[in-house]
């Protein structure tokens, strides 16, 4: 049966992002926020103290160090700068989950951190790297694509592994990968979203942008905190998962 994850803990400051207390109760994983592109150390500890009153899985969310732009925008990087901040901020949420008695799990990079992960070797080797040289051992979430059996071996070399999750709420391109979110019909419409997850649930597959059956092995199933669509419809989708 595929978990059902979700982005949490990005707001900061007085500015607010997303719906964690609504989403919270319905799902299994949180990836949390550490502080890069949302979330300040407040955000982080009372979305620790809300996964833990829920029993949810609590997972590292790091990104390009872009408060700014919402860890949306990518970086040119090189490869130490890239195991440097992304341990910097595994370290971080692992810490506070610490103090609250909570086992950090999983690292789930965020925005353009995770699509240069899918499509750029040097981002994906480095994150690999950075958790695979953590003093304990944390599973990563990639896109679960048509390379995954690639992707599997390449971690299996540093000894570390593998979630492999699907999009209820983004819609795909041809090639596997998750349509950029610039262009139309990027996020899906509630409608397009539940039947998206039907198809996952039963088939293993998605339909790409131009009508492709592309097939998926996940292991977990992510709904956008900041989709509304996505969160309103969060126990349809948990729904669906449990049929």
């Amino acid at each position: 049966m595929l978990l059902l994850n979700c982005d949490l803990g990005e707001s900061y400051g007085s500015w607010k992002m997303g719906s964690d207390a609504d989403a919270m109760p319905h799902i299994d994983q949180a990836n949390i926020a550490c502080g890069f592109h949302g979330g300040d150390p407040l955000v982080m500890r009372n979305t620790l103290a809300l996964a833990k009153r829920h029993g949810v899985m609590v997972g590292a969310h790091p990104s390009y160090p872009d408060l700014v732009g919402f860890g949306r925008r990518s970086m040119n990087c090189s490869a130490e700068e890239i195991m440097a901040f992304v341990s910097y901020q595994i370290s971080a949420i692992d810490g506070m989950a610490k103090i609250q008695g909570i086992d950090l799990t999983y690292v789930k990079p965020h925005g353009a951190l995770y699509n240069d992960m899918m499509g750029k070797q040097l981002v994906r080797d480095s994150i690999m790297q950075a958790v695979a040289e953590y003093h304990r051992p944390l599973r990563l979430t990639l896109l679960a694509t048509p390379q995954a059996d690639q992707h599997t071996e390449e971690a299996k070399a540093l000894g570390i592994k593998l979630w492999f999750e699907a999009f209820a709420d983004r819609c795909y391109d041809d090639d596997g990968t998750l349509l950029a979110r610039s262009k139309p019909g990027a996020v899906h419409t509630r409608e397009k979203m539940l039947d998206q997850v039907r198809q996952i649930c039963q088939h293993g597959t998605v339909t790409s942008v131009s009508g492709h059956t592309l097939n998926l092995a996940p292991d977990t199933l992510c709904v956008h905190g900041d989709n509304e669509e996505g969160i309103a419809a969060i126990i349809e989708i948990r729904n669906i998962i449990h049929q």
